[in-house]
């Protein structure tokens, strides 16, 4: 199940906010939850979620949830 909701979820998870705050619109440093810390504690429930391990340059990369649906599809997963 690699839906847009699970990836809310994750986002969730890694920031301690309501999923029905999590939209396609969300970036980096756009709310005080999402910050470089944090950051890597969404990498990390990235990878669990996804049993991946994404390269730091596609981290780098991840500046929005819609960034983070493509370097997603790049591993293997589309998000819908």
């Amino acid at each position: 199940m690699n839906t847009i909701a699970q990836l809310h979820h994750v986002f969730a998870r890694a920031f301690e906010i309501p999923v029905e705050s999590v939209n396609d619109q969300l970036e980096y440093q756009a709310i005080v939850e999402w910050d470089s810390m944090s950051h890597l504690v969404l990498i990390e429930e990235l990878e669990s979620t996804y049993k991946i391990s994404i390269e730091m340059e596609d981290i780098l990369e991840m500046s929005s949830v819609e960034r983070i649906k493509i370097v997603l599809k790049k591993y293997g997963f589309e998000i819908n």
